[in-house]
């Protein structure tokens, strides 16, 4: 769970405190090119105390000093800002539904293509290769992972995630209808499981902002789950049309289970194609 969640209840933040949040965040674009003016305030702020503990300065002024002054400084916010909670076939429920109900309707095409969108840390891009191969579908497809953070994406590429975590994605993968030994899938050492090479050969990840970055393919599925909550209402619309900008006719749009696309401008483009797991088709 990310510490840092959104609640249902905003946090009520002083004129004072938000002139000086707004002045930190204009900092970080004007002098990094990286835009959380429109992220939700509270998710932020609860991002800002908690590195105003680590650095013991008393005022959100004080950071705007350290980004002014002191470059890398920039480099430990976005760490700070960014949003990496992943792990492997999370939500099985989604992988299972994605697998039993999109998977046919991908069989037929010559090649196919998926964006994760806010990837992270990669397992569930390494998930979506696993699942492709078990349904021999892997050699045609190309999948994508994205996120705004460059560090992050150094740890995806290597697939090599915490040993002690492969009991619970073991679990995950099961119920996810895996129909293998989970363990096939990598070696290991003391500390980490190495996911095999063959799984890496058909996946791409590199920097992609959601909130800067424009269209960069056409692809019959996008996938970025809980990724949008984080956004407020002005900054979800401006992703929506990204997405619909980049999804082939009769493409899929996977969110996540806190999100929805009712109330965007482009949800009548859409029907719902699996109303429990948020799984929508471009028509």
């Amino acid at each position: 769970m990310d510490p840092y969640e959104v609640n249902e209840h905003e946090i009520e933040l002083d004129e004072t405190k938000n002139l000086e949040i707004d002045l930190l965040l204009q900092g970080i674009y004007q002098l990094s090119g990286y835009d959380f003016r429109q992220y939700m305030r509270s998710s932020i702020w609860r991002r800002i105390k908690n590195r105003m503990r680590v650095e013991k300065v008393p005022t959100v002024t004080r950071l705007l000093e350290k980004v002014i002054h002191e470059p890398a400084f920039i480099k430990v916010l976005l760490d700070d800002f960014s949003i990496n909670v992943t792990e492997m076939f999370r939500d099985p429920h989604f992988f299972y539904s994605f697998r039993t109900k999109v998977v046919p309707l991908l069989k037929d095409l010559p090649e196919i293509r998926i964006w994760h969108a806010g990837c992270s840390t990669g397992e569930e891009v390494f998930s979506m290769a696993i699942l492709l191969h078990e349904e021999n579908l892997l050699e045609k497809a190309k999948i994508y992972g994205t996120d705004m953070n460059e560090n992050i994406l150094e740890k995806a590429k290597h697939g090599m995630f915490p040993l002690g975590k492969m009991q619970n994605y073991t679990k995950n993968y099961l119920k996810s209808g895996g129909t293998h030994s989970f363990s096939e899938y990598y070696t290991t050492d003391h500390k980490y499981a190495h996911f095999h090479s063959a799984l890496k050969k058909n996946i791409i990840f590199f920097q992609h902002n959601l909130v800067t970055d424009r269209s960069f393919n056409e692809f019959h599925v996008i996938i970025c789950r809980n990724v949008l909550i984080y956004f407020n209402t002005n900054l979800q619309q401006q992703v929506h049309e990204l997405f619909y900008e980049s999804l082939c006719p009769n493409g899929f749009l996977a969110l996540g289970d806190k999100e929805t696309i009712r109330f965007v401008t482009r949800a009548d483009s859409y029907i719902e194609f699996d109303a429990a797991e948020q799984i929508y088709r471009k028509v």
